[in-house]
């Protein structure tokens, strides 16, 4: 399948999943100029920042393995000489696509929330066994490894004082 305008598929869907920034509480869409820079950046026109938002919020529980209701958007379909061509021309209309086409493919699973709460990046696994929690195991994986170990010494801690008295 062929695509025509932005470069439709896991990068773009990751790069507008992280228009909003969970950890430095940012986000991307709440402004203007700003918005339509990212969007001219990625080859499409930035469309009605509500619109966007919606889906980008839906899509950010999808990938995250919730249901969600995705806004309708109007994507167009064409065929060329050999091709099928599927044509976004917002934002959200290319999210929704890249969507489409990762669903299609088997790989919409491979696009992740990064599992650390206070950051929740999107990712894309690729891992061979599809099974990466964090967008980067240096940070967030470090992060929630050394909860853990604290959670533990201090529950093994509340144990022991217990048992002593």
């Amino acid at each position: 399948m062929r695509t025509n305008g932005p470069d439709l598929g896991a990068d773009y869907l990751v790069a507008f999943l992280n228009t909003l920034d969970v950890e430095e509480r940012t986000d991307a869409l709440d402004d203007a100029s700003g918005f339509a820079a990212w969007a001219r950046e990625h080859g499409v026109e930035a469309g009605e920042p509500g619109e966007a938002r919606r889906v980008r919020d839906a899509l950010r529980l999808v990938v995250d393995g919730e249901e969600a209701e995705l806004p309708p958007v109007r994507l167009t379909t064409a065929c060329g000489k050999g091709t099928v061509e599927l044509n976004a021309r917002t934002a959200a209309e290319a999210a929704v696509a890249s969507s489409v086409l990762l669903s299609i493919q088997g790989k919409l699973a491979r696009v992740k929330l990064c599992g650390g709460d206070d950051c929740r990046w999107a990712f894309y696994d690729s891992s061979r066994n599809g099974s990466r929690q964090w967008c980067s195991m240096e940070v967030c994986g470090n992060r929630q490894k050394a909860r853990t170990y604290r959670s533990r010494r201090e529950e093994h801690a509340g144990t022991a004082s217990a048992a002593e008295a």
